[in-house]
């Protein structure tokens, strides 16, 4: 082997072991591992998500909408590990096919998901014989420490050279999330950053006591982004709407309204209250492996193929 060789076969050896890693963590836990399929007839329509197509049908970009109806039919702790798409995904961090784990339990919120996304991270890391701290490009990240949990509101007071209300009227949240504010977030520690504008959040649930906000957060290490977990919003008239208004959304830039998920918002009904949570294990992969780009841990890229 060469050099490459060696480095890319120990990546692919860690990758493997961080997927044992979640396994075990999760059937430990007495979660029921499922597989749904990945191609259906509707995906969940998102105004920021370009869908794949195959013949009539799309690619799941998550395996979101039937994981939940899953919840609907008494399936109460449940996880999965699969392939998902994103039409126009690529770079550093980026795929267009990645590899996704999503979890989602009956009766919690998204601040249990917070202490299971630092339980699970934690738990592989000792797999890996971590003690406790990950190195990434030369930022030594300590598991053993309170990990930060920030709002988003705060981070914009403290990072962003404007504050959120006046980012959403000039339509900037992207963009002073991806430069000012991410690359300051889990660099000592891990952070979570939550409670996001309502507008920002079309499957959660709105905080009880300000409906402005909603009950989601996405965990960061090294300045990246490594899931996105919500309270899961369970009133299918108030879905409905955010759906079709996701899809004004796409229409207004020029891009092509998606079918609703009528199933989907049918079994709505029945479905408890539950969290849920969408965390890259092609990401979380490079961080543990110090790898500078997602290309690193995956056995072929694209352009290879």
């Amino acid at each position: 082997m060469t050099l490459d060789q060696k480095r890319h076969y120990r990546h692919l050896k860690i990758r493997s072991l961080v997927i044992q890693g979640i396994r075990d963590f999760f059937t430990n836990s007495h979660y029921l591992e499922v597989e749904t399929p990945i191609r259906c007839p509707s995906i969940i329509p998102e105004a920021q998500i370009d869908p794949v197509t195959s013949e009539g049908h799309y690619l799941q970009a998550s395996p979101e909408l039937c994981m939940k109806r899953l919840l609907s039919k008494g399936f109460d702790n449940i996880f999965q590990i699969c392939k998902c798409f994103r039409k126009n995904e690529r770079g550093l961090h980026h795929l267009p096919e990645l590899t996704l784990l999503e979890w989602y339990a009956k009766d919690t919120t998204y601040l249990d998901l917070m202490t299971q996304c630092q339980g699970l991270i934690q738990f592989i890391a000792a797999r890996l014989a971590l003690e406790n701290q990950i190195t990434y490009q030369n930022k030594h990240i300590r598991l053993n420490r309170p990990w930060e949990r920030l709002t988003v509101e705060q981070a914009f007071g403290r990072y962003a050279d404007k504050p959120l209300h006046t980012a959403l009227a000039e339509n900037r949240f992207d963009d002073i999330i991806s430069f000012q504010i991410e690359p300051r977030l889990g660099n000592i520690t891990p952070c979570f950053l939550y409670d996001y504008p309502a507008s920002l959040a079309s499957l959660a649930r709105l905080l009880p006591d300000n409906r402005a906000y909603a009950q989601r957060f996405e965990l960061y290490i090294a300045g990246i982004e490594l899931a996105n977990g919500f309270t899961e919003l369970t009133d299918p008239a108030e879905q409905q709407h955010r759906f079709k208004q996701e899809n004004l959304i796409r229409m207004s830039h020029n891009k092509s309204p998606l079918p609703l998920p009528d199933k989907f918002l049918k079994d709505l009904h029945t479905m408890p209250d539950a969290a849920g949570i969408a965390l890259g294990v092609d990401r979380l992969v490079m961080i543990f492996c110090d790898a500078p780009c997602i290309d690193d841990v995956i056995a072929f890229t694209p352009e290879t193929l």
